[in-house]
């Protein structure tokens, strides 16, 4: 299952792990954009389900489990990607912003895992990947809240894998840097979007890298538990 695969880190990953052979339930708000992409999955044999729904609402991340239990019997993993980054600086009191954040980021992975726990402790395995950020391990101008909400992800993964050991859960963060997404798109201000969009042109990632990492901790052996992986453009200092 993956959230936030309409576009960006969320489709790079459908895809690739489609072509290796994965049936995937998808969730996004932007409907169409999940039905493009799944037309495009079933013409080459894959297997997908798509849900709309907001990761800010409870009921509707425990729809998307519910449709991967119906189509597929179980989950094996659970990649929580959905995000939004309106960064602007703390005095200019965007509150707003904040709190849909706090809500899309930091509440939506936590829905996540507590809509899909259940199914994975009753089968005694699973897989539940957060998309954290570099923003989570670091701290800077317009990017306040932004960062507050990905070191929680990091926090609430890294309980999550201490806690879910005895029933052969995996919990993994990956923390990208710049990637060539419409997260910018997300910003209200204009000058920190600015500033968003000029390091992006430079230097960043394409989501099918982040892709590949994910299908990278996902193919290891049950027994191995790749927990973090923080990736950075090589031109970045």
């Amino acid at each position: 299952m993956i959230t936030g695969a309409s576009g960006g880190i969320g489709e790079a990953t459908a895809r690739l792990l489609s072509a290796e052979g994965a049936s995937v339930v998808l969730g996004a708000r932007r409907l169409e954009k999940l039905e493009a992409l799944a037309l495009e999955l079933r013409a080459t044999g894959g297997k997908v389900q798509v849900v709309q729904m907001d990761v800010a609402k409870r009921e509707e991340v425990e729809a998307l489990v519910e449709t991967a239990i119906k189509a597929y019997g179980r989950v094996d993993v659970m990649i929580n990607n959905a995000g939004i980054m309106p960064n602007s600086r703390l005095d200019q009191r965007k509150v707003e912003d904040w709190e849909r954040m706090i809500d899309v980021n930091l509440k939506g992975s936590l829905y996540g895992i507590a809509a899909v726990i259940p199914v994975m402790q009753k089968q005694k395995s699973g897989h539940v990947i957060n998309v954290s950020s570099l923003s989570g391990h670091r701290v800077r101008p317009n990017s306040a809240v932004y960062s507050a909400t990905k070191f929680g992800v990091r926090a609430i993964a890294e309980g999550l894998r201490m806690e879910m050991t005895p029933y052969n859960i995996r919990s993994t963060i990956i923390s990208p840097g710049p990637v060539d997404t419409d997260l910018p798109s997300s910003m209200t201000d204009e000058t920190a979007a600015k500033h968003v969009r000029d390091l992006h042109s430079e230097m960043a990632i394409p989501p099918l890298s982040i892709a590949q990492a994910i299908a990278f901790t996902i193919s290891q052996p049950s027994s191995v538990d790749i927990n973090e992986i923080l990736l950075r453009p090589t031109a970045m200092e």
